[in-house]
């Protein structure tokens, strides 16, 4: 009988998989970290004070990749412009110390560079995270002198306790940041642009403006002017980065209430009526690609706030989830507050999630990792971007071969359908195999035009498969199904 039963499962395991019926697409959603650079918080742990050390700094952040990747995580915001300090050679603004311990000191190699390839070779997105108005503290303006914002620039900045910040009641401080933000997208190929501190500070900090006020504010409300500096700000970055490379996603991180409801008050905490950042008006507008507002909230401060968002802005919203408050240094939540927060953000259809921060769901803080990685079972791909017509690329032509035990694709470069694409317009790959009810994501957003796998099934060989063309707004192409051979 065992024989019987092993020469049956040897049979099924040759015959060809019949193409699927009922295929669902791959669902679409942000599943996102901010990975934090400040003070080495997510990473580096290590100083690349030595050749030996630059490398073991480089292999932590491998090994962090490794762990998103392996729970599904699609996107990494990764801290880019610190505190007017860099995490690559700028020509603007000095090294941020988070990389050497020593503030302007060059690691020996260019962080950003290295965590956009990392991040692409996984298939997954990276966003240089832009902190606009906070800058450095006097202890950095003492060690770094005139190469500091402060010392350059002092027009741009106002002194608040025992650090700067940026005014943005100035008209070039939106110019300067619009710069940094250029600077970037020439140079590196990053998914998006995202801006962090894109408002005024809340009442509690040393703010005195004033004196711009008198200079700048044309007898307006002075709300109404600090709302209309902020979204000035906005505008400039706006055009910056899409007057380099128009598919670079622009988003911001704006305060987790939008403003009061009728039935909910923000307990005077909200980001158009207190720190004047009115990013719903912002995304309508088209100013802004996708939002993550940073909902730390659970209860009445959450659900509401999140329903608003939805209501208002649909899939360009990806809340930010506080889970530092799992860690019993931090906060005394429990993992189903915030397991009961991403089941309901999937249930209303909302563009995804994001984590502040990634260290706390990689080291497994009250069994979230674990947890995510069952809820993240089926891979996702990042929305595509709403605001442009949803006209995908052309499907590639595809050519399959068998040779032994490898399967082997080649296809040519697809164009796009758009006759509005930017010139440039960069086009990936998606590689599937399509199974009943649905796809398995075998590689996505790659640049190659061929993928080859070795299935550990001989069955597999004659699965039914698929490539899609995918542009960098996500516009996606249907699939060029490729069946038993």
């Amino acid at each position: 009988m065992a024989r019987s039963l092993n020469i049956i499962l040897a049979i099924l395991l040759l015959l060809p998989l019949t193409k699927p019926a009922d295929a669902q697409p791959v669902p679409r959603e942000y599943r996102a970290v901010w990975l934090t650079t400040i003070m080495g918080l997510d990473w580096p742990r290590t100083r690349a004070t030595s050749a030996d050390k630059r490398e073991q700094q480089k292999e932590e952040l491998r090994r962090e990749l490794n762990a998103l990747q392996a729970c599904g995580i699609n996107t990494v915001l990764f801290q880019t412009r610190i505190r007017g300090t860099m995490a690559y050679p700028s020509s603007i603004e000095p090294w941020d110390p988070a990389f050497t311990g020593t503030p302007g000191r060059d690691p020996g190699y260019d962080p950003l560079q290295f965590v956009i390839d990392e991040a692409h070779a996984r298939g997954m997105e990276l966003h240089a995270w832009v902190v606009a108005f906070p800058i450095c503290k006097t202890t950095t303006v003492k060690a770094l002198g005139n190469k500091t914002l402060p010392r350059k620039h002092p027009e741009l900045c106002q002194q608040s306790g025992d650090g700067y910040l940026m005014d943005p009641g100035v008209p070039a401080t939106g110019d300067y940041i619009a710069e940094v933000c250029r600077e970037i997208v020439s140079r590196y190929d990053v998914d998006g642009i995202h801006l962090d501190y894109i408002r005024y500070p809340e009442k509690v900090v040393s703010f005195d403006d004033s004196r711009t006020y008198r200079r700048y504010g044309g007898g307006m409300n002075k709300q109404a002017w600090r709302s209309a500096n902020v979204t000035s700000v906005v505008r400039k970055v706006h055009a910056a980065v899409k007057g380099v490379r128009p598919w670079v996603k622009l988003s911001c991180s704006p305060v987790g209430k939008y403003a009061d409801l009728p039935r909910q008050s923000t307990k005077g905490w909200n980001a158009r009526d207190v720190v004047n950042q009115d990013a719903v008006s912002w995304y309508k507008e088209g100013l802004m690609d996708v939002l993550f507002p940073m909902m730390y909230f659970d209860g009445n401060h959450f659900y509401p706030f999140a329903a608003d968002w939805a209501e208002q802005c649909g899939q360009g919203v990806v809340p930010g989830l506080g889970i530092y408050f799992l860690d019993p240094s931090e906060g005394k939540w429990q993992l189903p507050a915030i397991q009961r927060q991403m089941n309901v953000l999937r249930s209303m259809g909302m563009g995804g999630y994001a984590m502040f921060r990634s260290r706390f769901l990689t080291k497994n803080t009250r069994g979230l990792y674990d947890w995510t990685c069952d809820f993240n079972r089926r891979p996702a791909l990042p929305p595509a971007v709403q605001t442009i017509p949803q006209l995908p690329p052309e499907k590639p032509q595809v050519q399959a071969r068998i040779n032994g035990f490898k399967l082997s694709f080649n296809w040519n470069e697809a164009t796009s359908t758009d006759p509005e694409a930017p010139a440039g317009l960069p086009i990936y790959y998606n590689v599937y195999r399509l199974t009943p009810g649905e796809p398995v994501l075998l590689s996505a957003k790659q640049k190659e035009t061929y993928f080859e796998l070795t299935p550990a099934l001989p069955a597999m060989l004659h699965a039914c498969y698929g490539i899609t063309a995918i542009d960098a707004y996500g516009r996606e192409s249907e699939p060029t199904e490729i069946e038993a051979f």
